[in-house]
């Protein structure tokens, strides 16, 4: 559990990456008591624009190792391909480094990218952005206090009638299979989920299905994973139909099972329907995205933190990169 937060020094941080959600977090981190953003940096002259729009008084600067320069900790919002290198730069020049996920999409290349991050001995988190929520702390709460029951399974689907969603479009990458698809930017988080509450699981089987242009990312994946004890996670993505967006976990247990619901909505059952256990917080990204930023104070101060470690983001990306494969 995370230590309490408290009021510690201001942080200075850049922000590489400027699409839709080093924009969201840049928007945070000028809410957020610890953070002073002082530096923000994108190849795109479209997004460092929207970012002075958001942003005025945050220096857009000339390159990421400029941002880096200026800031203490670096937050990476960049496609997974160039986030490596940016990454051990950081490290290398001993700055904190937090990481949009996936780790990566090369297995061999996260491993290492894990391995010398742990060398480096700076602080390093990558942003699940469940791990500090309130329905992750009470689910957890709940099996430790066995008012589950028997573990009987994890349910994953997530559906949507097109991809990229509409809020997504500027981030043109996410709808080809070099680095985008909704298996690694939406599964990967409730996979870390399932991790958290069931422990490490190793893939049993896999089916995706990709579209007749080989560019382009998967339409659909079946997949089951299963920790060391044979709990099984059932895995269900598409997309396509006329449908709402559809993103949910569910976590069975033979007494008491919870489903998440859109990242934040926890919902139980003893049998019965699904009824919804805790208050929605009036803006759920901001209350998503706060909690992580108290979170990643802690870590910076090498306190006790809920966020997800490198390794535990390299657990669940070998299993997303074998289910693509």
């Amino acid at each position: 559990m995370s230590a309490k937060h408290k009021t510690p020094p201001t942080h200075k941080i850049a922000v590489i990456g400027l699409g839709i959600m080093g924009r969201r977090l840049l928007a945070n981190l000028r809410n957020h008591v610890a953070f002073e953003p002082v530096a923000v940096w994108d190849p795109s002259d479209e997004a460092c624009n929207k970012a002075r729009e958001e942003a005025p008084e945050v220096p857009v600067v000339g390159s990421a190792e400029e941002a880096m320069a200026a800031a203490e900790v670096v937050y990476l919002a960049c496609p997974p391909v160039p986030r490596k290198a940016y990454a051990l730069t950081a490290a290398a020049a001993g700055k904190a480094v937090f990481l949009e996920k996936p780790l990566g999409i090369d297995i061999e290349e996260s491993r290492d990218l894990a391995l010398r991050l742990e060398q480096a001995m700076v602080p390093a988190a990558v942003n699940f952005t469940q791990a500090a929520g309130r329905a992750l702390s009470e689910i957890q709460r709940a099996k430790k206090a066995g008012e589950m029951g028997k573990l009987e399974g994890v349910d994953i689907v997530v559906t949507y009638p097109a991809w990229p969603r509409a809020w997504q479009v500027d981030a043109d990458w996410l709808r080809f299979r070099a680095e985008g698809g909704f298996t690694r930017e939406v599964i990967s988080h409730f996979v870390f989920f399932s991790e958290r509450v069931i422990g490490p699981t190793r893939l049993v089987a896999a089916h995706p299905s990709y579209p007749a242009d080989g560019d382009l990312c998967e339409t659909h994946v079946l997949a089951r994973l299963e920790n060391a004890q044979g709990v099984p996670v059932t895995i269900l993505g598409s997309v396509g139909g006329a449908q709402p967006d559809r993103q949910e976990v569910t976590i069975k247990g033979s007494e008491r099972s919870y489903r998440v619901s859109e990242f934040y909505q926890l919902w139980s059952s003893e049998g019965e329907d699904f009824r919804e256990v805790l208050q929605r917080p009036a803006d759920p990204r901001r209350d998503s995205l706060q909690r992580q930023l108290n979170e990643l104070d802690n870590c910076l101060q090498r306190e006790p933190h809920l966020l997800a470690t490198p390794a535990e983001a390299l657990s669940v990306q070998e299993k997303i990169e074998t289910i693509l494969a």
